[in-house]
């Protein structure tokens, strides 16, 4: 689709406050396939790219004045754990409402799997919304595929996916230490976030440890991998926010996975097996996202697969817009209110 169709989908639909946010970056140039993941390496070295994602970022941040009120009654810590089986250090960011006990969303960032930092004022304010609407947040920071977290280190699948994992059963084994009922502790996150927060429950369903976890709350997930396929929503909206329809995403976080069709890797390979015996889950999606309809589609597989299951369709949004536009206070904090909601209406249902 050219620009021109695109700006008419956008004035029509897009919510104008989101627009004016993101302004002309709102639909991004053609990337086009790469050769392999050392080239998307050397691209966002030789771009400075994490640079550039960090002025970038600033754009969409919420100054200072307004995040220390956000911090008011809040508990804020860095923590660490070691995580298996690989022995690395991934640092946690942990928002607790008060000394209260209280129930837990472990919440996992976005950005393909290969970028970003919960530590990021973006990501880090959206814990702090969810924290403030009454549970407590850590938020995992996680091995990213191509510019690096907090972590120093970059790896593809499934080395984040591995810390996820490994900060999931940290957190269980710690709760009291931070006033965590462990039998109450949700899995959230946004687009790629949301891909790694399903491939942890799949994870710890193969482990025997799924009930570590209470709920799932997936925002725009990020699961198919290539793009558009059947995906009507990837065909009409691709490059409203970002670009899905070349090989970047796939060849990034780890091609030999997408062509073993892994769903540990792209949970939209999972079947009604894979998902079976999943906590109540719910499915939020973005009307203008590319990746609106592969999340109804894992929405209707978690369905068939006899799951407690609701899908959320959020009108006149774009990709991850209750995450990004912090500065739309109405959009964040309702979304953070959300989870927040489900974090404690789901973990209040007797097992």
């Amino acid at each position: 689709m050219n620009n021109d169709e695109l700006e008419k989908i956008i004035a029509q639909r897009l919510d104008p406050r989101i627009k004016a946010l993101w302004g002309e970056h709102l639909i991004p140039p053609v990337s086009g396939d790469v050769d392999s993941r050392e080239q998307l390496i050397e691209e966002a070295e030789h771009s400075n790219l994490i640079n550039i994602i960090s002025e970038s970022a600033k754009h969409f941040s919420v100054d200072a004045e307004r995040e220390a009120e956000l911090d008011e009654g809040l508990i804020i810590s860095e923590e660490s754990f070691t995580s298996s089986p690989d022995g690395n250090t991934i640092k946690v960011l942990m928002l607790r409402n008060g000394e209260a006990i209280r129930p837990c969303v472990y919440y996992i960032h976005g950005g393909a799997m290969q970028s970003c930092s919960c530590f990021e004022n973006v990501h880090r304010v959206f814990g702090k919304r969810i924290a403030r609407a009454g549970v407590h947040v850590a938020m995992v920071d996680f091995r990213n595929a191509i510019t690096p977290s907090s972590s120093g280190e970059i790896a593809p699948f499934p080395a984040g996916l591995k810390d996820c994992v490994s900060g999931l059963r940290w957190l269980h084994k710690h709760a009291d230490q931070f006033g965590i009922n462990a039998e109450k502790i949700i899995v959230a996150g946004e687009s790629g976030g949301a891909n790694l927060s399903i491939a942890s429950l799949l994870t710890l369903k193969q482990s025997g440890g799924l009930n570590l976890v209470k709920g799932l709350y997936a925002l725009c997930p990020y699961i198919l991998g290539q793009w558009p396929g059947n995906s009507k929503s990837a065909k009409q909206f691709d490059r409203i926010q970002l670009e899905v329809s070349n090989n970047r995403g796939a060849m990034g976080y780890g091609i030999e996975a997408f062509k073993d069709k892994n769903p540990l890797a792209w949970p939209g390979f999972a079947t009604t097996d894979d998902v079976s015996g999943f906590p109540p889950s719910m499915i939020s999606v973005n009307e203008l996202d590319p990746l609106r309809d592969e999340g109804v589609d894992f929405y209707r597989l978690l369905l068939k697969a006899g799951v407690q299951a609701q899908c959320l369709i959020r009108m006149g949004t774009s990709h991850g817009s209750e995450v990004v536009a912090q500065k739309i206070e109405h959009i964040a904090e309702e979304a953070a209110g959300s989870i927040a909601h489900f974090c404690r209406q789901t973990t209040a249902k007797k097992s």
